[in-house]
């Protein structure tokens, strides 16, 4: 038995697998506003979300403001056995990733300050009991939550800089999976906490005249630890004729190790008319960082503990980096009715051969809508909506030869995800 097919769903600790709206278990579900624009923001000013997109862009905003918003992530995954059989899917499930802005600064002051609370990473997945990867994976609950302070300073009337103390203040995980036991089926359940851990987000944002504007930004790679991470077995054999069987699943600890990789974006921002703005942003994931994932058991006496008769575990991922795409356009319909829709194509970071369960990713094709309401003068409505199609993907079992992967499952994995999303704005 080996350890790799017991912790294969490791792979998506603190991130989102499928309802992600970007390569690999990265979210880009920043705001209401750039959500219906097909994920835009790096090079628009959009609201107080640039601390998300382009904290440079903060400063740009005219008004100060809190805006919070929500959005319904609703992923279907299924799954064909490359030996034939019934298509496999997840049961229903729906994650809720939020969002909270406040930026604020004197009338006329160059410079503001912000804070965001959102969550770029989680995901809830269950497969269909007795799918052909239920021994890499049956069930994974993800949660995570990040606090950025921002600063931004406007240099000049069309130069402005910007920064965020990225903190992972919250991140959670539970993994489960059933064992090939030779008395029967057994079960593993994995459960941790993430350490608070930080990093950053900085940007510039530059607008020459009112028809053009341009923005870069940076976000730092974060590393995602877990220690003393609660393992609990089910279905175990019991009785002396068990006690061999028994005495490889010692460990009732571990701890773990995530990258949550780099991300550099360029945008422009376009307005040709009072009404009308244009967006396009190119991104590009650092996941190389992303090679193996190791694990390491321990019990409580502090001791080596064992999983599958071994006290480590390292699953091999080899990511690449990954690019993406997006355009987004908003109309002005009036004073108080807003428009948008957009589009962008994200290159998958999982090369062939190395598709898991918890991350079936594939290059995906996303469209969107939306639009906002002003009710009053100070508060407004917006909503969007997300479709998003991860393409058909497909692996052999002599591919997973190929590259020593056999800790994954053979076959067939296509998903799709909506995703509609409702926030408030309040201006003042």
């Amino acid at each position: 038995m080996t350890v790799k097919t017991l912790l294969l769903a490791g792979g998506a600790l603190l991130a989102s697998a499928s309802a992600a709206s970007a390569s690999g278990f990265q979210v880009n579900l920043g705001g209401q506003k750039n959500v219906g624009m097909g994920g835009v923001g790096v090079g628009l000013s959009l609201d107080q979300a640039a601390m998300f997109y382009n904290p440079g862009a903060l400063a740009m905003v005219r008004d100060n403001g809190v805006q919070v918003g929500v959005n319904a992530a609703m992923a279907r995954i299924s799954f064909r056995s490359e030996n034939g059989g019934d298509q496999r899917a997840l049961q229903n499930s729906v994650v809720t990733p939020f969002n909270f802005y406040a930026g604020f600064g004197p009338k006329d002051a160059k410079y503001k300050f912000g804070v965001a609370v959102y969550t770029p990473y989680g995901n809830k997945v269950k497969y269909a009991d007795g799918w052909e990867g239920r021994y890499a994976l049956t069930e994974i609950n993800l949660q995570s939550i990040y606090v950025q302070p921002t600063f931004s300073y406007a240099i000049t009337p069309q130069l402005s800089v910007g920064a965020g103390l990225m903190i992972l203040a919250y991140g959670s995980v539970n993994l489960q999976k059933d064992l090939p036991l030779p008395t029967g089926p057994g079960h593993i359940e994995l459960d941790g906490k993430a350490k608070t851990q930080f990093g950053y987000n900085a940007g510039v944002f530059f607008k020459p005249s009112d028809k053009l504007s341009v923005g870069v930004s940076y976000r730092s790679q974060i590393n995602a630890d877990v220690e003393n991470g609660k393992i609990t077995y089910t279905g175990l054999p019991t009785g002396a004729s068990a006690a061999l069987i028994n005495s490889q699943f010692t460990a009732n600890k571990f701890a773990a190790t995530l990258p949550l990789p780099a991300v550099a974006s360029l945008g422009i921002g376009i307005m040709p008319t009072d009404k009308l703005t244009l967006g396009f942003d190119a991104a590009l994931t650092f996941w190389s960082k992303y090679r193996t994932l190791d694990f390491a058991f321990s019990s409580d006496n502090g001791g080596t503990g064992l999983v599958g008769n071994r006290p480590t575990s390292t699953s091999v991922r080899n990511y690449q980096d990954a690019l993406a795409f997006r355009v987004g356009g908003q109309y002005l319909v009036s004073d108080k009715l807003a428009v948008r829709a957009g589009a962008s194509y994200d290159f998958s970071a999982v090369r062939d051969g190395y598709v898991s369960p918890e991350t079936p990713d594939a290059n995906r094709a996303i469209g969107t809508l939306g639009l906002s309401y002003q009710v009053t003068d100070h508060l407004g409505v917006d909503a969007s909506f997300l479709f998003e199609a991860l393409m058909q993907r497909s692996q052999s079992q002599q591919d997973l030869l190929n590259v020593g992967t056999t800790d994954r499952v053979a076959g067939t994995f296509r998903t799709n995800a909506y995703i509609p999303g409702i926030g408030l704005h309040y201006k003042f």
